[in-house]
């Protein structure tokens, strides 16, 4: 496969799954995850707010010296464990946007690498570990 067709999740120690997207891709990943899954949790509507209006909020976070944005979460979905998105780090890189988006830990591992690989994308799973 292309190189740029290779993406890479990370798991940490507290199992937390992180990818690296543009934006348009993570906004494709995420409705195919919403709809895999059968619901859209607040978190989620949160995420497409800060994707839809990415340089606000990257500036904010610059002018805050924030590395993160947090999306909102709903009481009820975080007792059901249904929480999607953890939290999101926004990138520029000269004029290309991207984001990093961690994944609730109660999120399979397995539910986005499969998700990636129905989008067309060749998955390295990456775990990290303190020394």
């Amino acid at each position: 496969m292309a190189g740029g067709l290779r993406k890479v999740v990370e798991v940490d120690m507290g199992r937390y799954k992180s990818v690296e997207l543009t934006v348009e891709e993570a906004e494709k990943l995420l409705s195919h995850l919403s709809k895999q899954l059968g619901y859209e949790p607040q978190d989620l509507e949160e995420t497409y707010r800060v994707l839809r209006n990415f340089e606000a909020f990257y500036d904010m976070a610059r002018r805050k010296y924030k590395d993160y944005i947090v999306p909102s979460k709903s009481l009820n979905d975080m007792i059901r464990g249904t929480v999607l998105v953890d939290r999101l780090k926004l990138i520029k890189e000269g004029d290309q946007r991207k984001i990093v988006i961690t994944f609730d830990r109660r999120v399979k591992e397995e539910v986005v690498v499969e998700a990636l690989e129905k989008l067309g994308y060749e998955v390295e799973v990456k775990r990290i570990e303190l020394l």
